[in-house]
């Protein structure tokens, strides 16, 4: 009599808060007290093997709660599933949660729901690479093209990338992969910083960090602008004098402006050389960003970390409406949905830079774009992932960067998985810092 099969027994899910706001640590113009948090799924097994997958989505703090129930509402879809069928062919999960005819009407493929899904769908891409003895970089640079392609959703795409092209540029990335990888393993890739320029530091701080990024071997980093011209122009001043002129500056707006509001303030800024404006306005305004392109060049658009779905981002590419695609590997619907995009970056020639300013999103896209220099776009001319030097400390497989580069992970797994003590201990409100916290608190108002 044979065994049946190992199955999913338990999604467990947390609210993770960590206090970021006391310190001003990721604070730009639209979020000037963000308290990074995580959306934090556990899928848990009867496998041999005893593996779990893990994921998340990002959050700046309160609404984190909403989040995880979008996540628990997903529950009864992944539950009792075999292990072997979503590890095997994570598309089949995939399909089945953005294709659900209820949930859609949340949607459908944004917001809040659509983010729980990719939080689930990171889970088992952790879960399937960890039972292949893998991280997930090498797990889909191993993959036939073929297996890639099937990954992904065709529908609404195929005005700007059909299938066959997909499998075309996929078997081209496969040219020299060999040497890629030797190259990947003993450099690494190329980052940029953004923990020099959070819109609440003072100047001393700024000049202290932007000095010491420089030192420890970035070649670009970035500050937030947007609240206040004549503060931005003073900070840029700031910076570029203590980077000097070879070292790119990008600026960061957050979605904070008008178009013409954006035009303008970017204008005002170009004496400092900024190498990308980015999120110059809201991330549905393809059309406005098409215009703000005009109107800034030589200065590039660069905006991906809100746009919802591939869709958005198959218009921004249709409508030439940026030079940089910032992928999220927390905002659209997994891995599974980042590798359209990736392909319809390689269609357009656009490079991919992804967003990593949050808890447990450097660990996450590194492998995303290690995936995309070893098998789609074959280069890292232009490409660096953001870096910030948060909350790393919390994770059983955290970034390593030397001299301004991402050391590939050699783990199996994402690298998504959290340490048990920080899960109870910032798991809000009942976690240990979050119930002292609430106490001290309540003295203090006493």
């Amino acid at each position: 009599m044979s065994a049946s099969p190992a199955r999913v027994t338990a999604v467990d899910t947390y609210d993770i808060r960590f206090p970021t706001s006391r310190e001003l640590d990721g604070s730009d113009a639209m979020n000037p007290d963000p308290d990074y948090s995580a959306a934090y799924v556990v899928l848990r097994t009867d496998a041999a093997d005893g593996h779990e997958g893990h994921g998340f989505t990002f959050t700046i703090g309160r609404g984190n709660d909403v989040q995880v129930a979008a996540i628990d509402a997903l529950r009864n879809h992944v539950l009792h599933r075999p292990v072997d069928e979503i590890c095997g062919d994570p598309s089949v999960l995939y399909r089945d949660l953005i294709g659900d005819s209820q949930l859609r009407w949340l949607g459908p493929e944004k917001g809040v729901m659509h983010m729980a899904i990719g939080a689930v769908i990171n889970a088992v891409w952790d879960l399937a690479a960890r039972r292949a003895g893998k991280p997930v970089w090498q797990l889909l640079a191993d993959a036939e093209p073929e297996w890639i392609v099937r990954q992904i959703d065709f529908r609404y795409l195929t005005d700007a990338l059909t299938p066959e092209e997909a499998l075309t540029i996929l078997r081209r990335g496969r040219e020299g992969a060999a040497e890629r990888r030797a190259r990947l393993l003993e450099r690494g890739f190329p980052a940029y910083t953004t923990s020099a320029g959070w819109l609440g530091y003072d100047d001393e701080k700024l000049t202290r960090l932007a000095a010491a990024a420089v030192a420890d071997g970035f070649r670009q980093i970035k500050l937030k602008v947007g609240a206040d011209l004549d503060d931005d122009i003073r900070r840029c001043r700031v910076a570029r004098a203590v980077v000097g002129p070879d070292i790119r500056l990008a600026v960061d707006a957050n979605q904070r402006w008008n178009v013409d509001e954006a035009i303008r303030w970017t204008k005002a800024l170009a004496e400092f050389d900024p190498y990308w404006i980015e999120e110059p306005t809201s991330p549905d305004d393809i059309l406005g960003h098409a215009a703000i392109r005009r109107a800034v060049a030589p200065v590039k658009v660069a905006t991906g970390e809100h746009v919802q779905n591939r869709i958005v981002f198959k218009q921004l590419l249709q409508a030439g409406a940026l030079d940089v695609v910032q992928i999220d590997a927390a905002r659209v619907g997994g891995v599974n949905e980042n590798l359209a995009v990736l392909l319809l970056a390689a269609k357009f020639g656009v490079p991919v830079c992804p967003h990593a300013g949050g808890v447990g999103l450097c660990e996450l896209v590194q492998h995303l774009s290690m995936f995309d220099y070893l098998a789609v776009a074959g280069t890292t001319d232009d490409r660096v992932i953001e870096y910030v030097d948060h909350l790393h400390d919390h994770f059983l497989d955290p970034v390593v960067i030397r001299e301004g580069h991402y050391t590939a992970p050699t783990a199996p797994g994402f690298s998504a998985a959290m340490r048990p003590e920080s899960v109870a201990e910032y798991t809000y409100p009942g976690g240990t810092f979050w119930a002292a916290d609430a106490q001290t608190q309540k003295g203090q108002a006493a």
